[in-house]
């Protein structure tokens, strides 16, 4: 798990510093629309990311919209050719297609 990112209910959120203007801002991931909240600090930035994702579901369910993105299962990769033929060589070994090695070391790495 990333220290710049945030949790709450099942939302995450990439968090950046902008050193100019001396504020963080936040960019929620994994919805449908584009949402960002901003503190000059770490407690304030917590609560505005709450208060953001209460708004959105609320603003989801009044209007009858689905708040989580829609992702289809599949996934399209460009790598290098060496990258490609060691995953390759990796999968066969492991007795797997490519495809079942990938998704299971996919699924170890990434974040519920």
């Amino acid at each position: 798990m990333s220290s710049n990112s945030l949790f709450y209910k099942s939302y995450a959120a990439r968090i950046e510093f902008n050193a100019e203007n001396d504020y963080f801002v936040g960019h929620i991931v994994g919805i449908t629309d584009k949402i960002e909240f901003f503190a000059d600090n770490v407690s304030d930035l917590k609560l505005a990311f709450v208060k953001a994702i209460e708004d959105y579901l609320k603003t989801c369910k009044k209007v009858g919209k689905d708040p989580t993105k829609y992702y289809s299962g599949k996934l399209m990769l460009r790598m290098l050719p060496e990258v490609h033929k060691a995953i390759a060589k990796t999968a066969q070994l492991s007795g797997m297609s490519i495809n079942q090695w990938a998704a299971q070391v996919l699924s170890k790495e990434a974040i519920a």
